[in-house]
């Protein structure tokens, strides 16, 4: 497998539960990158949890937080980017993003991600009486989206190692 992915960071964007965190680690070890997760980041800037910033600030004040992260972020080369979720949902996040980096999105499907999600308390959005429906709601929300990424990739039934090879293979295409 060719390593030699040029210059541009690989960004990783998907709904919760798809592989992001797993698979970002797994491209940081082959590839020999930092990984950066923008939730992660935004958790140490405002010294709380993203669930406190949703029940505190509410959605709409996450996502500036978000986008201020990103703007700063996505200005360093040669990282693996983790995202949350929700990145998609402004232009702004996926310009920055893409100015340095190849976005590759990682999709499961609703079942897959309950089952992935299902026992995390840290996921503000899926604490709903139905979070299948939620999260089937979501998908054909941000479907759209998503669909703007450079590159999509299945997660259905791989490991994070199978996922990062066929990341880089693509990649270097």
């Amino acid at each position: 497998m060719r390593k030699n992915i040029g210059m541009k960071n690989i960004v990783l964007t998907g709904f919760m539960g798809t592989g992001k965190s797993e698979v970002s680690r797994e491209l940081s070890r082959v590839l020999g990158w930092k990984v950066i997760d923008i939730d992660t980041e935004i958790e140490k800037s405002q010294r709380m949890k993203i669930t406190e910033i949703f029940k505190q600030f509410g959605e709409p004040k996450f996502r500036d937080i978000e986008a201020e992260m990103i703007k700063t972020l996505s200005k360093n080369k040669n990282v693996v980017i983790s995202t949350g979720g929700g990145v998609v949902l402004r232009q702004e996040n996926m310009d920055a993003l893409r100015e340095n980096g190849v976005i590759i999105c990682l999709t499961a499907t609703p079942e897959t991600i309950l089952k992935r999600t299902g026992n995390n308390n840290d996921r503000p959005l899926l604490q709903v009486e139905d979070p299948l429906k939620k999260i089937q709601e979501f998908l054909k929300f941000r479907m759209p989206y998503y669909a703007k990424a450079d590159i999509m990739i299945d997660t259905e039934n791989k490991t994070p190692f199978e996922i990062a090879e066929e990341i880089i293979e693509k990649v270097n295409k």
